[in-house]
């Protein structure tokens, strides 16, 4: 006798939430229970209700939601642009200890020249270190948010986390060494 989960299932659809043909089951085959922690949007939709956001408790249910969490998404992908650049820039200060290595190195028609190699290290246990790698798991935890909120597919929190990013490069990067990495879209 098979065991019948119906009443799991709630057939009414709240306004706002997703349409069935917009939504796919995370559950293995046969293993769908109906819950909506089970099925996500795969397509991008433009909701303000029954949206999850990060956590299971926070769920954003009202217009005025949707507008605070646009607002915290795109200062949280600003504060990620700004956390890069003040990485780089602590990183560049808490290089002291420099070296200077000359080493003779043949030259044409049989010379002999002085090529100089500039060496900067820096100490594993020393507090700018501890500092780099306190703000290196601040910038993973952070950037993964952004990639988890980008993935509701929601429109609007999209939008957010596009022109928060943009608008933390825009105030932030314009001091940074110019180094153009043209592979640097995966965080």
């Amino acid at each position: 006798m098979e065991m019948s989960h119906d009443h799991h299932r709630n057939s009414s659809m709240l306004p706002g939430t997703h349409p069935p043909e917009h939504l796919h089951s995370t559950a293995p085959p046969g293993h769908d229970h109906g819950s909506d922690m089970m099925a996500m949007a795969m397509t991008f939709h433009f909701s303000y209700e029954n949206v999850p956001l990060l956590f299971s408790g926070l769920t954003i249910n009202s217009p005025g939601e949707m507008a605070g969490a646009f607002v915290a998404v795109f200062f949280l992908a600003m504060f990620y642009e700004g956390l890069k650049i003040a990485r780089e820039c602590l990183l560049r200060k808490s290089q002291v200890s420099i070296r200077y290595n000359s080493m003779p190195v043949p030259g044409p028609n049989g010379t002999i020249l002085m090529e100089t190699h500039k060496t900067v290290g820096q100490q594993m246990l020393s507090f700018p270190h501890l500092l780099q790698t306190v703000l290196h798991i601040i910038q993973v935890v952070v950037s993964y948010f952004l990639m988890l909120i980008f993935m509701t597919y929601n429109g609007y929190l999209c939008i957010a986390v596009a022109a928060g990013a943009g608008t933390g490069y825009f105030f932030f990067s314009w001091k940074k060494a110019v180094v153009v990495d043209i592979t640097e879209h995966c965080h």
